[in-house]
């Protein structure tokens, strides 16, 4: 769906975002830079809010790579470096940007589907993730493989457990290791998560009793109405019932801590936005405060104002919802 169907759609909520607010939403300070690194993907997900794929060529190029190294090299308040896509693996310039970012010292993640690491091609991203210490961030939808293969393609389920096994073999998940894997829960359908302490213990005991795979801590997100979500939501009849949910179910608490008051998010191209959300609705930052990162200037972006819509509520629904999983 184009962006502009998409917010008009979004525009259909009955209380607008900004209303249940007591005044703008200020970014705090700047600790981590994520880079959506393109829109290449192996997987074609049903509930994918950047519409990735195979086909895509939205790709970060080198030379914008190496512009969010120089940023992080010169503000050392960034402490996080988060990278994500599409399939991260997918691009060329990728493994360089991970070795030269690693010996910045910087807490480094990738967002991997795992599944893309028992091809033959990319199978060797389990060494430079090892190697570099990289914490790895896997969306596992459900541990039961017909349900996760429904969301995310026939097939995923089984190579995101060769792949897992794998990592462990190499000490990820493992206590004292120092080699950090972390796993994703979002919901199947048009609800919110349950909670996130409770799903982390049934994962974990799913997980080892039937394929002996260990990981770190579970984080839960809710669905964001973006991208193919919202297309799946409008066409089994669910966005309006789904967007009542977000709105009865918000949490001014969240609030306090949504990722993107101290994040910003890069695009392929090197734009700027307030998170990956923003990105993919293009409400991209203002250039009054730093549009693009050959622009990027810290003090500026600590004071902007954050590009607030309905979407918004997605982050502050419930237990709240970041890349790092509940608020609360």
């Amino acid at each position: 769906m184009a962006v502009s169907n998409q917010l008009a759609t979004l525009n259909r909520c009955p209380v607008h975002f900004t209303q249940k607010l007591a005044g703008p939403v200020y970014a705090a300070e700047i600790e981590v830079l994520q880079l959506n690194v393109g829109k290449r993907c192996n997987l074609f997900c049903r509930h994918c809010h950047v519409e990735a794929g195979d086909k895509r060529e939205e790709v970060m190029s080198s030379d914008i790579l190496d512009l969010c190294l120089k940023v992080i090299r010169e503000n050392s308040s960034i402490s996080v470096v988060d990278i994500t896509g599409g399939a991260p693996e997918m691009n060329p310039g990728i493994k360089k940007f991970i070795e030269q970012t690693a010996k910045l010292g910087r807490r480094l993640i990738v967002r991997s589907n795992l599944a893309i690491l028992a091809e033959s091609q990319y199978s060797d991203f389990t060494q430079i993730y090892t190697q570099n210490k990289v914490e790895i961030v896997a969306s596992l939808p459900d541990c039961d493989e017909n349900r996760a293969d429904r969301q995310r393609g026939k097939g995923f389920f089984r190579k995101f457990i060769q792949a897992a096994k794998i990592l462990n073999e190499n000490g990820y998940g493992k206590a004292e290791s120092g080699l950090v894997i972390n796993l994703v829960h979002n919901p199947l359908g048009a609800y919110l998560p349950a909670s996130q302490k409770s799903l982390e213990q049934n994962y974990k005991q799913s997980l080892k009793n039937n394929y002996d795979i260990d990981f770190n801590t579970l984080f839960c997100i809710n669905n964001m109405p973006v991208g193919r979500y919202l297309d799946f939501l409008l066409a089994s009849g669910n966005y309006d019932e789904y967007m009542f949910e977000l709105l009865q179910a918000f949490n001014p608490e969240a609030l306090e801590n949504v990722m993107c008051r101290t994040m910003v998010s890069v695009a392929w191209n090197g734009s700027l936005f307030d998170c990956d959300f923003n990105q993919m609705l293009n409400m991209p930052i203002s250039s009054k405060y730093s549009d693009h990162i050959s622009r990027f200037d810290i003090k500026k972006l600590c004071r902007r104002p954050i590009a607030l819509h309905n979407h918004c509520y997605g982050c502050t629904a419930g237990a709240g919802s970041s890349c790092q999983g509940a608020l609360e």
